[in-house]
């Protein structure tokens, strides 16, 4: 009881936070939502029951939303009946900047209730609603266009349901949004370029069922932690990302169809600590420039065509504390790569072509690769594909052994 009392006082703290930062998106937003006279006559606890109009539009979204739940397995909305919202639980009230006389629901948390159902058009009355989290439950269809009037919406998590459709664009309406987490979902089809011009902290649309290519202008935004992993994206890794070097800590591109060679821009990112592009299909050499990358802890290259030379830059990096490029084709590791134990790196580097180390690629396997060394500078993949260089991607890609399974991220190396 105590922790969940502390998380309840740390919910309603940031609530504050994020009203006093979008004072003036407040008073625009309780000026024009006065829900329209006798629009809900169907619920039957009249106004007069409630201590602010804000409230009652808050009981008829509940209540609505609360009428196409279909399966409740923990009873998570059983408490959901009367006037009092503030009360429901899962429901958390706030007193808003522009009324310090009132409360308002500020928050939703229904995380883990393992609910079904669909999300009501109805859920845009709840104007001043500031976190949104229903991760881990079942529900199912589209985001309602209507959540675009929720203009102090800061954070927004619908992860691990059974969402459908295109990217749900209303989110991109959002303007007070900082935190999307969309991941484990069902959504398809491209990921729209303006996602990435959007002012947003953390980016999670892993583990959906999005294609094409990533738009190039991916460095636009100002995200610390950006996650497009377990998708079937295809093309290069844009050069775009450079512009993310003042924000960016964690990127994670795992499993993606990711193609070409890793653009040495990455390097540029000076704040990042976790750094995997695993189980893609990217080829050549490992920019050199990833050596100024003093902050990195985590770095997984694993599972891609990539080769050359393991540059003792990279291995030397200060913070370094897990470095795994196996399954590669790399054949040849200068200074301390050869030993990253002494340094108290743990490390994986099996099945590349390094001479004198075990569990290594055979010189059948190894000699086509060892041949034909791929040139970036030849590779165009803009339309998704791999250009340049033919004959040593041919080479590496009949080399490669039959993949196993791919990982999702919470089957992949975990970072501590």
């Amino acid at each position: 009881m105590a922790s969940t009392t502390c998380l309840h006082a740390l919910l309603i703290l940031t609530l504050q936070l994020c009203f006093l930062s979008n004072n003036q998106a407040a008073k625009h937003s309780h000026s024009s939502s006065t829900p329209r006279s006798g629009r809900h006559h169907h619920h039957s606890s009249s106004s007069s029951a409630f201590p602010n109009p804000k409230l009652h539009q808050a009981y008829i979204a509940l209540q609505t939303w609360k009428k196409v739940i279909y399966s409740d397995p923990y009873n998570f909305t059983t408490n959901w009946v009367g006037p009092s919202v503030c009360n429901y639980k899962g429901i958390y009230c706030a007193v808003p900047p522009y009324d310090h006389t009132i409360k308002v629901v500020a928050t939703i948390d229904l995380n883990g209730a393992d609910i079904a159902g669909f999300l009501p058009e109805e859920l845009g009355l709840l104007t001043d609603l500031a976190l949104f989290h229903l991760n881990s439950n079942r529900f199912c269809g589209i985001i309602p266009q209507k959540i675009s009037n929720l203009s102090l919406l800061y954070e927004l998590d619908i992860s691990n349901n059974r969402f459908v459709g295109p990217f749900p664009h209303v989110v991109l309406n959002l303007p007070s949004l900082n935190y999307l987490d969309i991941r484990y979902n069902e959504f398809e089809g491209p990921l729209p370029s303006e996602l990435f011009s959007k002012k947003l902290d953390a980016i999670f649309v892993n583990n959906n069922r999005f294609t094409n290519v990533i738009p190039p202008n991916f460095g636009v935004n100002s995200a610390t932690v950006l996650v497009i992993a377990n998708n079937n994206f295809g093309g290069c890794l844009p050069p775009s990302i450079a512009k993310l070097a003042d924000t960016l800590e964690e990127l994670l591109v795992i499993n993606t169809s990711l193609s070409g060679c890793l653009p040495p821009e990455v390097g540029y990112l000076y704040k990042l600590r976790v750094l995997d592009v695993s189980y893609n299909n990217l080829v050549g050499p490992i920019p050199y420039s990833l050596a100024g990358l003093a902050k990195l802890e985590q770095l997984n290259l694993a599972h891609n065509m990539m080769s050359g030379v393991v540059p003792d830059g990279v291995c030397c990096l200060p913070n370094l504390a897990n470095f795994t490029f196996s399954y590669n084709f790399f054949c040849e590791e200068e200074g301390i790569c050869k030993n990253l134990s002494s340094k108290g790196v743990a490390f994986d580097d099996r099945r590349n072509c390094l001479p004198d180390k075990p569990l290594q690629r055979s010189n059948k396997v190894c000699q086509p690769v060892l041949e034909h060394p791929v040139e970036c500078f030849e590779q165009h993949c803009n339309s998704g594909g791999v250009g340049g260089g033919g004959g040593a991607f041919a080479s590496i890609s009949s080399a490669m052994p039959v993949a196993a399974p791919l990982l999702s991220p919470s089957n992949a190396p975990s970072y501590p």
